[in-house]
Order: C-alpha cells, then sequence, then structure tokens
C-alpha cells in the first residue's frame, strides 16, 4: 500500500500502512488519558468512541467520552454486526462501533481503540494483525489510589476491579508491548506509544489490518 499524504495547517505529513492500535489495561490505570495525549499531539492517530451502557459521570460528554446507549440499543447494534468487538464489564456493556474504525483505516489514519482486556482479547481474535499495548500501573497500591480519587467506587466495586487488575497483569502474552503508566507521567507513555507505533508502522511484512 502506498503512502497517505494528509494535508495539515502546519505541514505536510506523510502517514505509512495505517494501523489498528488497542491499548489496553485494567480500570483506572490511566488509557484514556494516555490515548487523548496521543490524539492532541500525533494527528495520525484516531481515537475510536466506546459504545457503552454504563451511566454517564460527571464532566463526560456523549460522543466524545462515550456513545451513551439504553442496554437495548446496544444489543441490537451488536446482533446487527456493528461491534468490533464487546463485552461485558463490572454489569455493563462496551463496545467498538466497526464503521469507526474502518472509517479511520480508509482515510489512512491509525485507528486507536481503548478497551478492556476482554475486548483487546477478541480483536486480537478476529484481526490478527492488530498492534495490542497493554498499560499497566507502576504497583497495585498506585492502581488502587487512583480508583480511590474517582470518589465513584464502593469498597465493593474497589475490591473487584483490583481483582481484575491482578488477572489481567497476570496474563499479558497476547500483547505486543507492556507500557508503564508512572503517576503523574502520562505523556511518557504516551511518548512511549507513540515510538512504538512508529517502529511496526515500518516493520516488514507491514501490519495489515483486515476488518
Amino acid at each position: 500500500m502506498s503512502d497517505v499524504v494528509v494535508d495539515d495547517p502546519q505541514k505536510r505529513m506523510t502517514f505509512p500502512n495505517p494501523m489498528l492500535v488497542v491499548v489496553s489495561g485494567p480500570s483506572g490505570v490511566g488509557k484514556s488519558t494516555i490515548v487523548a495525549q496521543l490524539a492532541r499531539r500525533h494527528p495520525q492517530v484516531v481515537p475510536i468512541v466506546t459504545a457503552t451502557t454504563r451511566p454517564r459521570r460527571n464532566g463526560e460528554i456523549h460522543g466524545v467520552h462515550y456513545h451513551f446507549m439504553r442496554r437495548d440499543e446496544f444489543v441490537a447494534l451488536r446482533d446487527a454486526g456493528g461491534l468490533l468487538e464487546w463485552a461485558e464489564v463490572h454489569g455493563n456493556l462496551y463496545g467498538t462501533p466497526i464503521d469507526q474504525v474502518r472509517g479511520i483505516l480508509a482515510a489512512g489514519r491509525d485507528a486507536i481503540l481503548t478497551i478492556d482486556p476482554q475486548g483487546a482479547r477478541q480483536v486480537r481474535a478476529s484481526v490478527p494483525d492488530a498492534l495490542l499495548v497493554f498499560v499497566k500501573p507502576p504497583s497495585m497500591e498506585d492502581l488502587t489510589r487512583r480508583l480511590r480519587k474517582r470518589g465513584s467506587e464502593s469498597a465493593e466495586s474497589l475490591a473487584r476491579r483490583r481483582r481484575d487488575a491482578e488477572h489481567w497483569m497476570a496474563d499479558t502474552d497476547d500483547y505486543d508491548h507492556v507500557v508503564v503508566n508512572e503517576t503523574g507521567h502520562p505523556e511518557e507513555a504516551a511518548d512511549l506509544i507513540w515510538g512504538i507505533i512508529q517502529v511496526e508502522a515500518r516493520r516488514e511484512p507491514p501490519r495489515r489490518p483486515r476488518i
């Protein structure tokens, strides 16, 4: 596939073979913050807005942070084949709208998913050439502090998320790379992932995500 040239107000950039990038990890590790940093600094990377049935938190905007859906709407979209992957996490449904992914890749950009490890494994199974990056905290104690800081987790929810995190961090064999998100420095994790994307985009043979 030939390089795709995209006009930019600052300069013209040539993007190599577009990729499907999955950034995954336990709840509270800072995946969304890292991906937001990547998107702001590198227009090649376009985040996918996940669909979910979970309630909207304060400050969250429909269509920006998530596509907030009723459960019956989500199930109808899933049953119509409209999701690349989906999972039920802590009683809520999450999924990746497949049309978004196809559109971004067709435009020559890298589509980046911020999803749960359950969804990441589905993507690996259905799109073997996807690039999977697992984000982990520097320690479980650090992750617990981040979850408590949200102020939205009950003691039961906190314990469940911690158990899930321990399980997922013990099994990262399906991932191509593991990155530690140091507390207070998401830009460093974003830089590491950007470096990974650049190396992977130039590998031979190239990744060719077929969706």
